[in-house]
């Protein structure tokens, strides 16, 4: 009960214990010299029924109260212990101007206790004033300068996600300048400069970290990234030149990996490959690194070898490897195999994706009543995994044509989770195939409503009515939405085409299905280009195109409806 503890304290009743505080001052408030840091205070009717309404208040979790009962209580009585619980129950409420005066008096009382600089600095960074938030920095860093590396790397952390980067760049800089000798500090701004996109400061600034710690691998790694940004040539120097002097630097040859990727330099990525496991022989981290690069590679052998040699090694985090060579076996055409890994994944963020991927595997092995069985077997936490288990179930049913019990199934779920995107989305798309137009109309609109950034909800809507010949102009203009939210999509841009082929506008949806076809040789995209060939006259080449299009995928509906429609004319 801390409030009588309190109470009973204020009113001079009871013997705080001694605990020993910042620069020599006890809890009761005495310092070494004697002087109290606690005023006396008169236990008023005024004060007692403050005291009493905030703490009620708190209990029945009313903060508004709490927090005005509680500030009027540090205003009147000066005690630092209510500022401080002031300034608590404030910033538990999001009541930043309260919490603010609470705070300001508190450092004013207590101006050497550290965790009222914490505080304030907490305070006045999350709510944007970083001027305010300066000299409270400052003196925590210079509280215990044998700790301020750490407390840049915790800054740097905390400054990271205030929204205005060319002031928090300056607020670093100006709280580094006393520590000339400290790479973190160093560091700080470098990450500062990064942020605000000012790349020679952050050169710089990372440069001057390194050559006060060399081995600093984090930096290294971070001068890398920064170099990659001026100029590619000059960060591959660097990370060579770097690896040749750390060659245990696992960290940086990993980074060093990814940056040859991006460049599709397989052979020198596989060169780094090789060193790392050499350097690194019984690290099982490393060894699940060079798995993980190895499927990035295509490299299936390699990523199969290296996932079991991290088993092998301990890695203490199995299940991450169960899934990863539930995948190759998966991809492989090793049904068995792949089901046994999945089925070891016993927990963590993989869990329910392999159990999902597990009942993909059920259907084509014992049919859609088993797999349907497996998830339902599964217990959701939350409603998100509630929606990804009825859209996996969704699209198994999907496989074997049950295009009503699809519908049902999502209906069900949107009545659990009203208007969660993918299951109306989902609904949207089910509802089209079994002829229900209306209902998706209205999930297409209702999720560009709650998503205007959906670029699929402005195509489905768009190819929905394109595909009825309805309202043709609006389903063009949807659909071009689409493509300036996401203008490399070549399912969009397949959309593109095939309303411009419905409005008879033949060359034009020529060109788009052309593109989107030779991003993507999807069997819908081959049959709609097909369709548009075969109306222009090219009836040889609609063929070739959908033959070639049916032998990669021979039950794809669409594929096969069109070229029974138009091939028996």
């Amino acid at each position: 009960m801390y409030w009588i503890w309190l109470l009973l304290a204020l009113a001079g009743c009871m013997q705080l214990p001694k605990v020993e505080g910042p620069q020599g001052a006890d809890f009761a408030g005495k310092t070494q010299k004697g002087q109290s840091l606690v005023p006396k205070q008169e236990l008023t009717s005024e004060i007692l029924f403050d005291f009493l309404l905030g703490e009620t208040a708190l209990q029945r979790d009313n903060l508004d109260v709490a927090v005005e009962s509680y500030t009027r209580l540090a205003k009147k009585t000066r005690d630092p212990r209510i500022a401080e619980r002031a300034t608590d129950i404030a910033l538990r409420a999001r009541r930043s101007d309260e919490a603010e005066q609470a705070v300001v008096l508190w450092i004013e009382l207590e101006p050497d206790a550290i965790n009222a600089r914490q505080a304030a600095a907490a305070l006045f960074v999350s709510i944007g004033k970083l001027e305010k938030a300066r000299p409270h920095l400052e003196k925590l860093l210079s509280s215990d300068r044998s700790a301020a590396d750490k407390g840049f790397m915790h800054l740097s952390r905390l400054l990271s996600r205030h929204s205005d980067k060319n002031a928090t760049l300056k607020l670093m800089r100006q709280l580094a300048t006393p520590y000339p000798d400290l790479p973190e500090a160093h560091f700080a701004v470098s990450q500062a400069a990064w942020a605000a996109n000012q790349l020679e400061l952050a050169l710089k600034a990372m440069k001057r970290a390194l050559a006060l710690r060399p081995d600093w691998e984090i930096a290294a790694i971070h001068q890398g990234r920064i170099l990659q940004k001026i100029a590619n040539a000059e960060a591959m120097a660097f990370y060579e030149n770097y690896l040749a002097k750390y060659p245990k630097a696992n960290d940086m040859r990993i980074a060093y990996v990814r940056m040859l990727m991006s460049e599709k330099n397989f052979a020198s990525a596989r060169d780094q490959f090789e060193k790392l496991m050499v350097e690194n022989p019984f690290n099982a981290d490393i060894a699940l690194a060079v798995g993980l690069l190895s499927l990035e590679l295509n490299d299936i052998a390699g990523a199969e070898e290296n996932f079991k040699k991290a088993l092998d090694l301990g890695y203490e985090d199995p299940d991450n490897i169960y899934f990863n060579l539930g995948r190759i076996y998966e991809v492989t055409q090793q049904t068995e195999k792949a089901m046994e890994f999945y089925r070891q994944v016993s927990g963590g963020e993989r869990y329910l994706l392999a159990q999902i991927r597990y009942a993909v595997l059920l259907l084509r092995k014992e049919g859609i009543g088993s797999a349907r069985h497996h998830l339902h077997q599964l217990s959701p936490e939350n409603d998100q995994q509630y929606a990804q288990l009825i859209l996996a179930e969704a699209q198994l049913l999907r496989e074997v044509n049950a295009h009503d019990e699809v519908f049902n199934l999502l209906d069900k779920g949107l009545s659990k989770i009203p208007d969660h995107p993918d299951l109306l989305y989902d609904r949207a798309l089910a509802a089209d195939k079994i002829g229900m137009f209306d209902i998706t109309e209205r999930d297409l609109r209702k999720l560009i409503e709650l998503r205007p950034d959906n670029a699929h909800a402005y195509n489905a809507l768009g190819y929905s009515l394109a595909e009825r010949g309805l309202r043709l102009p609006e389903a063009l203009a949807l659909i071009k939405k689409a493509v300036e939210l996401a203008p490399d999509d070549p399912y969009i841009m397949d959309s593109l085409g095939w309303v411009y082929y419905r409005m008879g506008k033949l060359n034009e949806g020529l060109n788009y299905l052309n593109l989107a076809f030779a991003s993507r040789p999807d069997p819908e995209i081959a049959a709609h280009l097909g369709e548009v060939l075969w109306a222009k006259g090219a009836r040889e080449d609609a063929e070739k195109i959908w033959r070639s299009a049916l032998e990669a995928n021979p039950g794809n509906e669409v594929l096969l409806d069109t070229m029974k429609r138009l091939m028996q004319e």
